[in-house]
């Protein structure tokens, strides 16, 4: 016995332990519901998150699960939650996990849900990465990492559902009329459906000196490197590389300071991987990026593309052609991929949620804000807690906070319910954040 009927009201949670195992208890209309509290993803307290009808938003990444069932219905996270069963007001024993599984950016979440949704036919995974599938992300937040405690799943679940892996392979082109695609040793492959999900490759930068060996782009875990002392140099650009016996000695920037450097890594943007369609049918703007409908859908029958190549109509921003490259939306794009697949139409809702660790700190953003002209803060940069809402024609259109936790998952939750928050709001920040903490938004 953890707890009685009259602990918790409607649109509230709490966590309790019951035996090893943490729970979420949570009331919604009227019915309790006890899931496991801890996110798929990075292991966050839902119990700190924010709970909105019948779903739960993680608070640090914005992960969404299914308050009654355990479903995963927003990523970025990993797998589905365990649920547990409850009898009158009492949780008393796990009885079941759930068997749903979802994982990783674009092809990956694509294969799973396909298997997931019953699809018994055959599924082709290409890379030309000589690793299986891994979570990129954590190749700029956490130091040292090894390949084998990044990747997403081990060989064994691939067998285990039966979905192919072709490693250190690549696609050289793709004949629409014929269905097929030509890799780099010659081979050809027929599809019925083709989810093109190839996604960026780090931009280089064109100044002398930029081949030294130790120069990195940092896209794979063998570029990974120890943290240091970080010092930003703002205003300023790189004009030439120097080095010593083929390796980085100094950076020279424009400004004229001269930087010693051991290791030099460039992160000045991104380029679609998307030469091997060039020629094709396959529609893609000036910048070369693939152009997709709301069903992730190319202007070619049978063929879908998802992830950092896309551009996508984007619901939040009335249906504006985006490109956004995060691993959150790259998996919301082969999850509504799968579905149309199998002709169970579905189009992409998902509000952009982002973060990233700066000097040990994690910032947290959601929405999409460009074309912002105006923002309201509210506490201070300098004391590193703040929370910024940005605002567009009079409503806000993104939020990013800092050591204000679960408020950027709750305007996401907003935004995704297509609820306005006005300036007016934004204005009155205390209230705000109260009113959407505590009148469940």
């Amino acid at each position: 016995e953890v707890c009685v009927e009259s602990d918790l009201q409607d649109g509230q949670m709490m966590e309790v332990e019951v035996g090893r195992h943490t729970v979420l208890l949570a009331r919604t209309d009227g019915k309790y519901s006890a899931i496991g509290n801890q996110c798929t993803h990075y292991g966050a307290p839902l119990s700190k998150g924010v709970i909105t009808g019948h779903r739960v938003r993680c608070p640090w990444h914005g992960s969404c699960f299914n308050i009654q069932t355990g479903d995963l219905e927003e990523f970025p996270g990993i797998d589905c939650l365990p649920c547990h069963k409850h009898f009158g007001g009492f949780v008393q024993q796990l009885v079941t996990m759930t068997e749903n599984f979802c994982s990783g950016a674009a092809s990956l979440i694509c294969a799973e849900i396909l298997r997931q949704e019953n699809f018994v036919g055959r599924i082709i995974m290409v890379t030309r990465d000589d690793l299986l599938p891994y979570d990129k992300t954590r190749l700029s937040k956490v130091m040292n990492v090894e390949s084998e405690t990044i990747l997403l799943r081990r060989a064994e679940f691939f067998h285990q559902y039966d979905i192919e892996v072709w490693l250190k392979k690549e696609a050289l082109s793709v004949d629409t009329d014929m269905k097929t695609v030509t890799f780099n040793d010659g081979s050809v492959q027929s599809y019925d459906h083709l989810l093109i999900s190839t996604g960026c490759r780090a931009k280089g930068l064109d100044v002398p000196g930029i081949k030294l060996d130790n120069v990195k782009m940092l896209e794979t875990p063998e570029d990974m490197l120890s943290e240091k002392d970080v010092k930003f140099y703002m205003n300023d650009s790189v004009i030439e590389v120097k080095g010593v016996n083929g390796k980085v000695k100094e950076v020279v920037l424009k400004s004229g300071t001269v930087i010693p450097a051991d290791v030099l890594i460039v992160g000045v943007g991104s380029i679609p991987n998307s030469e091997f369609l060039q020629g094709t049918k396959i529609q893609m703007n000036a910048k070369n990026f693939v152009i997709v409908d709301k069903c992730m859908r190319t202007n070619v029958p049978d063929v879908f593309s998802g992830g950092d190549v896309v551009t996508f109509p984007l619901a939040m921003a009335n249906n504006r052609l985006v490109t956004i490259g995060h691993w959150q939306m790259a998996q919301a794009h082969g999850r509504i991929v799968a579905l149309n697949i199998l002709n169970k139409p579905s189009e992409l809702n998902s509000v952009p949620y982002y973060w990233t660790v700066l000097l040990g700190k994690t910032i947290r953003y959601t929405g999409y804000g460009e074309g912002y002209t105006d923002i309201v803060i509210k506490g201070r940069f300098e004391e590193r807690k703040f929370l910024a809402l940005y605002i567009k024609n009079d409503e806000v259109i993104a939020a990013a906070g800092l050591n204000y936790d679960p408020v950027v998952s709750a305007v996401a939750e907003r935004l995704a319910a297509g609820k306005v928050i006005t300036k007016k709001e934004a204005q009155y920040v205390e209230w705000f954040c109260l009113f959407l903490l505590c009148f469940h938004l």
